[in-house]
């Protein structure tokens, strides 16, 4: 499984932003994926800065790169 910091580079090679860490945890989640829970979380179930719905599908280009999903 790749790691954040290989999905964010990806990200930003082929799509010109750095996605959000966050926005990558958010990601996997909604593909079925096991996120890691930033130990500094407040409430586990709650996002404070979920996804957009735009960067989602970059993000799950990176994820079938590296033969996530």
């Amino acid at each position: 499984m790749a790691t954040y910091k290989e999905i964010q580079a990806f990200v930003k090679e082929n799509f010109g932003y750095t996605p959000k860490t966050c926005w990558i945890a958010h990601t996997k989640e909604i593909c079925g994926l096991s996120p890691k829970v930033a130990h500094n979380r407040n409430k586990v179930n709650e996002r404070v800065f979920p996804s957009p719905e735009e960067k989602q599908e970059d993000i799950k280009s990176a994820f079938r790169y590296f033969g996530m999903i």
